[in-house]
C-alpha cells in the first residue's frame, strides 16, 4: 500500500471513530447498534468492517483515541505561567464540562463496563505516563518540580470530570480552593518571583 493511502485509510479510520464516538455519547452506549453506527458515519455496515475488525474493536479504539483528543484539547489551554494559573483553573472546569461532558460520561460507561475494563485499565495507566509529561512541560513556565504539579494534574481533572458527569458545585469548588492554596505554597517556595516578592493574587 502506498504510503499516500495509508494516509487516506487512516484519516478515514479517524473520521468513524470521532463519528462514532460522537454517536454514542448523543444516543447512549447500550442504545445503538452497528447500523445507527454505520449510519452516523454516512458508510455501510460494510465498510466499518474494512476499518476494525468487529465493533468491540471500534468502540475500544474511538475511546482511546476520542479522549486522548480530549485530553490534548485541555491541556492546549494549560497556563503559560504562573500568572496565568488563576485564569485556567477558574475557567477550565466549566469549559470542559460544556465540551466534553458527554464523552466523559461515555468513557466511564465503557471502561467500567467488564468487556471493556482491561482497556479501561490500559489507557488509565498511558493517561499516568501522559500527565506527568505534561507536568515536565509546565515546569519551566511554572517555576514549581514536575513532581509536585502532577499530582495536581490529577486533582484538577478528576475535580473537572467529576462537574462535568454530576454538576456538583460543592465538591468543585472545595477541590479548587484546596488546589489553590496548595499552588500558593508550592509557588512561594519555588518560584523565583515569588521569592523576590512577587504578590500572588
Amino acid at each position: 500500500m502506498r504510503p499516500q493511502n495509508e494516509e487516506g485509510r487512516r484519516a478515514k479510520q479517524i473520521e468513524i471513530m470521532e463519528n462514532s464516538f460522537n454517536c454514542y455519547a448523543e444516543n447512549g452506549f447500550s442504545s445503538v447498534g452497528i447500523k445507527a453506527i454505520a449510519k452516523a458515519c454516512d458508510c455501510s455496515v460494510a465498510t466499518l468492517y474494512l476499518y476494525f475488525e468487529n465493533l468491540d474493536d471500534l468502540i475500544v479504539k474511538s475511546t482511546e483515541y476520542c479522549m486522548g483528543k480530549v485530553e490534548d484539547e485541555f491541556m492546549a489551554k494549560a497556563p503559560t505561567d504562573v500568572e496565568d494559573l488563576w485564569r485556567f483553573i477558574d475557567e477550565i472546569p466549566y469549559w470542559t464540562a460544556k465540551e466534553h461532558g458527554k464523552k466523559y460520561r461515555l468513557m466511564y460507561q465503557i471502561y467500567t463496563h467488564p468487556k471493556y475494563r482491561e482497556y479501561g485499565q490500559k489507557f488509565f495507566k498511558g493517561v499516568d505516563e501522559r500527565y506527568t509529561e505534561y507536568a515536565k512541560s509546565l515546569e519551566p513556565k511554572l517555576g514549581i518540580p514536575h513532581e509536585k504539579i502532577t499530582p495536581l494534574i490529577f486533582i484538577l481533572i478528576r475535580a473537572c470530570v467529576h462537574y462535568a458527569l454530576f454538576e456538583d458545585e460543592f465538591y468543585l469548588k472545595s477541590q479548587i480552593a484546596v488546589l489553590k492554596e496548595t499552588l500558593e505554597l508550592f509557588i512561594a517556595k519555588y518560584s523565583p518571583k515569588a521569592k523576590q516578592g512577587t504578590v500572588i493574587e
